[in-house]
């Protein structure tokens, strides 16, 4: 038998039997290279899955106290795997106190760095479940890189530019063209007419006296113009003053930036959570920044949704986070608070004259009235205004038509009872128990 138009191959520890060079050794190797694709795809589906995974349990578990590249109330948890082994990261997350107490120098050590402040145990968590949160812990996300598809769909749209242009000027040149040749037949009309003998030239104007004239000599329309100056000026002082202390639409520029759209909106924070006086008291009352750090204790960065159209960044609200931190002398990198505070000059929006009585217990917490009845959509609203006009007038409307929740409101329950039987009606307005009364509202 030939051996030269064959070949051996070589495995670890096993010879195969010789195979023929050129169709056959195509053939293994192309199935060899598949293979290894195959299973290369497979390992880095796994390692995606497993890198999301382990992002829930991350968010849902670490993230009150860890961020991935900066220390916050516990050590940053990027690269933490490389730190330190592997066993003793299972028995520390499932229960670093038990470790601490039985004198392990590692789980001490951490311990003491941290101000004494043990981690919260995890039992349930399986060592695939911490394998999952280091898998995101050391991930590291490929770079953008731009490629020339992109380039491409940026090339249109400057070709358009420049075809928009180029129809301007067409029709541009088009008119002026238009005028040139409407001077050129009018001129050709002329000599026409000229050589017909005809008279082109413009009759004689009739000399007329000044409009002034004729209205002085007129004593019934000076009479009208005197009535209807007053009328209308009598209608526009009347319109102005009613305006004053009118402030609807009113959105002043606020120290530190303040979005109730994030806060309201994407997060579904209870207004009440942040203006938990408007419960039992007379004003909502601007919130503590205390109540603030309650939550950016451990939100240092803005990672939501930006509108670049309006300049809206994450680095924007990133920095107006810092000045949250200044305002209350927040240190970032220590995690305490340094006692270097300063005040926050807020600008009221909402402003009632002095002399007019608005409870917002009484409104919010007995009538149940919605917040977004008074201060409109708050929810959408990138930078608070004053939707409602907040006038008398808008008041007395709103007491007119709204209906008093009474039923299971025990504090209605006699009130409902007595005023049914005097209006003989199921359904009782705020103005059929006395909400138009002058002293409701006015001291």
């Amino acid at each position: 038998m030939d051996f030269r138009n064959y070949t051996l191959l070589a495995l670890p520890n096993k010879l195969i039997r010789p195979i023929p060079n050129q169709p056959l050794l195509a053939k293994v190797g192309t199935f060899t290279i598949a293979l290894f694709l195959f299973f290369a795809s497979f390992s880095l589906g796994a390692q995606e899955s497993d890198v999301q995974a382990g992002k829930k349990l991350f968010n849902a578990n670490c993230a009150a106290c860890h961020k991935l590249n900066k220390k916050a109330v516990g050590p940053a948890l990027k690269g933490v795997s490389a730190k330190y082994d592997r066993e003793w990261l299972y028995s520390w997350i499932k229960n670093s106190a038990a470790m601490i107490k039985d004198g392990d120098p590692q789980a001490v050590a951490v311990w003491e760095e941290y101000n004494k402040v043990a981690m919260n145990a995890f039992p349930l968590l399986s060592n695939t479940d911490i394998d999952n949160i280091l898998a995101y812990t050391d991930y590291t996300p490929p770079a953008v890189v731009a490629t020339a598809g992109t380039q491409q769909a940026v090339a249109p749209a400057a070709g358009s530019g420049s075809n928009n242009n180029l129809i301007l000027a067409a029709l541009a040149l088009v008119f002026v063209m238009l005028v040139v040749m409407l001077l050129l037949v009018q001129r050709t009309l002329k000599r026409i007419a000229i050589a017909s003998g005809v008279d082109v030239a413009p009759p004689a104007k009739v000399q007329r006296p000044p409009i002034w004239q004729v209205i002085v000599k007129n004593q019934f329309l000076i009479f009208i113009m005197v009535v209807g100056f007053l009328l209308s000026s009598a209608y526009f002082v009347y319109g102005y003053l009613m305006q004053i202390g009118i402030d609807q639409g009113y959105a002043p520029v606020q120290p530190i930036h303040y979005s109730h759209k994030i806060h309201s909106g994407a997060n579904q924070i209870e207004c009440k959570y942040c203006h938990s006086s408007a419960r039992v008291s007379k004003h909502s009352g601007i919130p503590s920044l205390n109540v603030c750090m309650n939550c950016h204790k451990n939100i240092a960065e803005y990672n939501g949704e930006e509108d670049l159209d309006n300049g809206y960044t994450k680095e924007f609200y990133t920095k107006e986070i810092k000045k949250l931190y200044k305002a209350v002398g927040w240190d970032e990198d220590q995690q305490a608070y340094t006692g270097d505070s300063q005040p926050v000059k807020w600008v009221r929006i909402h402003n009632l004259p002095d002399f007019v009585y608005f409870n917002h217990a009484q409104h919010v917490q007995v009538g149940g009235v919605q917040c977004q009845t008074c201060h409109g959509p708050v929810e959408e609203m990138e930078i608070m205004y004053q939707h409602s006009s907040l006038t008398m007038g808008w008041c007395i409307n709103c007491h007119r038509e709204t209906n008093v929740k009474v039923e299971d409101n025990e504090y209605y329950a006699k009130i409902h009872e007595e005023l049914s039987k005097k209006y003989g009606v199921e359904k009782l307005t705020v103005a059929q128990m006395g909400g138009l009364e002058c002293g409701k509202c006015h001291y």
